[in-house]
This record gives C-alpha cells, sequence and structure tokens, in this order.
C-alpha cells in the first residue's frame, strides 16, 4: 500500500503508559498520524486503585491484585483505542533505576563507528560499568543504554547507562502478561514525568527560555534545570549535600533566572519537606505551573476533569509518549 493512499493518511499509531503505583493504576493513551505531520492526541485517562497490600516499595506482593487492576484500568478503553494496536510502557519506581552518563572515550577507548552509526563493540564495556555501578553481577540486571551525540553546550559523545534489577521488570512483564497486555518497554519513573513536562513545556513556554522542571515521587523530589530542551542540572531531594529542600532549588539554578517552573507528581508530599507550590516560587523567583493533561486532550469524547487537572498523571502521560514516538 503507498502512503498517498488516503485510508493509511488517517490511519494512527496508538500508545499506552501505565503508572503502577502504591495504591492504584493509572493509564494513558495518546495517538499519533503514521503518515504526515500532525500533534499528539491525548485519546485516555484511566485511573484504579490497587489493593493496599499488593504492593511493597519496589516489590509487587499480590500479582493477582495487580493483575485485576491492570484489566480493570485497560477494561474502560473507547472502542478505537481499545481495537488498536498499542504500544505499551509501564513505570519502575526511579528509587530502582542507576543512572550513569559519561564521555564515551572514558568508557571504551577503542570503541568504532561503523557505517550504521553503531557503537561496535560498546556492550561488553556498558554491560561492566552497569555491574560496577550497580554492585550486582551483570547476569542480574536489566541494561539500557544510548549513545548521545556530541552538542555545542557537549561536545563530547556521551554514553547514558541505565540498568535495573532483572527481577523488578520481569515481574511487571508477568504480570502485564496475565492481563493480556504486551509491554514493550519499562521505564522510570522521574523520565517518564520529565518526558510529560518537556512536552507540554514545548506548548505552554516562550521558545529558548530556561525553566525548571520538578517531579514529587514516593521517594522525594527530581529537579532539572532546562535551556533549549538540554537539560544543565540535575538535582535530588533529600540528599546528603543539601540541608533543606530550598537550598536544593537554589543550588539547581545556580544563581540563574528560570522563566517559570512546572511541577508534576504527588504534589501533597511536599508538605513532607514543609513546603508548597508558593514557596517553590518565592524561592526561584517564578511563576509555578503544575502540570496537567488538559490542554493537551483533543478527542471527541469526555475524559474524567479529575485526572486531566491531576499533575500526577504525567508519568502515565510520559510513558505513553515514549511508545507513539518509537
Amino acid at each position: 500500500m503507498g502512503f498517498g493512499n488516503p485510508v493509511l493518511l488517517g490511519t494512527r499509531r496508538y500508545a499506552a503508559g501505565v503508572d503502577l503505583g502504591a495504591r492504584h493504576v493509572s493509564l494513558a493513551v495518546v495517538s499519533q498520524r503514521i503518515v504526515g505531520v500532525g500533534p499528539v492526541r491525548l485519546e485516555w485517562l484511566a485511573s484504579t486503585p490497587i489493593a493496599r497490600e499488593a504492593m511493597a516499595g519496589l516489590e509487587i506482593i499480590d500479582r493477582a491484585a495487580v493483575v485485576e487492576a491492570l484489566r480493570s484500568v485497560f477494561g474502560e478503553l473507547p472502542r478505537a483505542s481499545a481495537a488498536a494496536s498499542m504500544r505499551c510502557a509501564m513505570a519502575l519506581p526511579t528509587s530502582a533505576t542507576l543512572v550513569a552518563t559519561m564521555p564515551l572515550a572514558r568508557l571504551a577507548p577503542a570503541a568504532t563507528i561503523d557505517d550504521s552509526g553503531i557503537h561496535a563493540g560498546l556492550e561488553p564495556f556498558v554491560l561492566a560499568e552497569a555491574e560496577r555501578v550497580a554492585g550486582v553481577e551483570r547476569g542480574e540486571l536489566a541494561v539500557d543504554w544510548n549513545v548521545l551525540p556530541a552538542t555545542p553546550r557537549s561536545p563530547q559523545v556521551q554514553v547514558s547507562i541505565a540498568a535495573t534489577a532483572r527481577q523488578h521488570v520481569e515481574s511487571r512483564i508477568e504480570c502485564a502478561a496475565m492481563a493480556g497486555i504486551t509491554l514493550c518497554a519499562v521505564d522510570d519513573e522521574a523520565h517518564a514525568a520529565l518526558r510529560a513536562m518537556r512536552f507540554a513545556a514545548a506548548y505552554e513556554l516562550p521558545p529558548l527560555e530556561p525553566w525548571v522542571a520538578l517531579w514529587v515521587g514516593r521517594e522525594g523530589v527530581h529537579g532539572w534545570y532546562l535551556f533549549d530542551d538540554a537539560v544543565m542540572r540535575h538535582m535530588r531531594f533529600p540528599a546528603l549535600e543539601h540541608d533543606s529542600f530550598a537550598e536544593a532549588l537554589r543550588d539547581l539554578v545556580g544563581g540563574e533566572q528560570a522563566g517559570c517552573v512546572q511541577v508534576s507528581g504527588e504534589l501533597a508530599m511536599l508538605r513532607g519537606a514543609n513546603f508548597s507550590l508558593a514557596d517553590i516560587g518565592d524561592t526561584l523567583g517564578a511563576p509555578v505551573l503544575p502540570f496537567e493533561c488538559g490542554p493537551l486532550a483533543d478527542t471527541g469524547w469526555p475524559l474524567p476533569s479529575t485526572l486531566l487537572h491531576d499533575p500526577a498523571c504525567a508519568v502515565a502521560f510520559g510513558l505513553a509518549l515514549r511508545g507513539v514516538g518509537e
């Protein structure tokens, strides 16, 4: 079938993101035209509670409860989405994932690039580094890596490595399979939320304006200082190097002025740091915008208003964005 076929021109690629939390399972479905330039469309948002004893930190304790929650949340899909072939990604707690980035020249000085742009012989070096960083034998790790090209701000080719215990990935893949879902990817929560905030920023923020992205999770806060879609600095709180959350925020911007702050995640957990959205704005001297999917929705059917404006949906939305873009 040719690309000029009008039937194909109307075909859309669908992807789903599943956020498996301690108390609930959230689902976001997005779509985009396969051919031609068109915006990403938010097709569906849903959330369902999960039994309190089903999860214990990183571990899935009651697989039957998780499977039932997955079946329930996917069972609400509209007909068009339910009938589509979807790439599905699921979140993994950030504390379960170790991420390291280093220059390619330091990781593997003798690495070469073949005609297809593949770095020949790099994988053994990546696995050895993942084993060193995680302190776990490589056979027990699930490892993903990516070669980042040189840029004016980062003139060296970098290698980004993500590693997690294989058992965490396998348990989620198995639960999804028992619910009739095939997972194509497992991604950590913080990076999925950042992907969602970057997507929203492209529509809501002026170009070439530095800004701050914050994600509030069960284990703390991740923050990024961005300029021209590039991450300039990253912070985590709590951390030994920061006595307070205000200090962590000031270190993140490094004395520079951010145009605005996007915040996503479980915002109620900011109370644990005795902070509020207003305090974030006062500390950074910038307006604070809680993430919401509402402005990104463009469907012919109503979506749950509570979820459309819930900053916690950033993870599921970011996971779905990954699927539709691959």
